[in-house]
């Protein structure tokens, strides 16, 4: 049964198969993520997930139905932001349907999977850390047949 998102909780399961769960607060650390930064202005505020890091941005947009592969990154951490409610997470053996706004960090070596099932498209903002390289993926399982034989 997939678990449903808790405010503010980071989850990640290590390629050993060991759970972490941290709640974050200002500053906090989950493994070498580095911390985010909330900073209010007078007009709103910004959350801050880098600093002069090298990392590639990305909003993946995921079809209604649509599932990425199951797969894992020897080189890079992921760090996902939910844009959308109806993301279903897969980490490990875990299914996480995390909330709006929520965060899920993925070390590299775990592996993971983004899914819709339902009939909305769903957002994800992705923060990669370190060598980012696409022919990093390493394909587990894949609906679209992207597998090496």
């Amino acid at each position: 049964m997939p678990r449903r998102g808790l405010p503010g909780l980071y989850v990640s399961k290590t390629a050993s198969g060991s759970a972490k769960l941290a709640i974050h607060e200002r500053g906090s650390r989950l493994d070498h993520r580095p911390p985010s930064i909330k900073v209010d202005k007078p007009w709103g505020r910004f959350e801050q997930y880098t600093h002069n890091l090298p990392c590639t941005v990305k909003i993946i947009t995921v079809a209604p139905g649509g599932t990425l592969s199951r797969q894992y990154h020897h080189h890079r951490d992921e760090l996902w932001v939910v844009l959308d409610k109806g993301a279903q997470v897969q980490l490990g053996e875990e299914v996480l349907e995390p909330e709006t706004g929520e965060k899920v960090f993925i070390p590299r070596g775990t592996v993971h999977r983004l899914s819709t099932p339902g009939e909305k498209e769903v957002r994800i903002l992705e923060i990669s850390f370190g060598e980012f390289d696409e022919e990093d993926i390493v394909r587990l399982d894949d609906v679209y047949g992207r597998v090496p034989q």
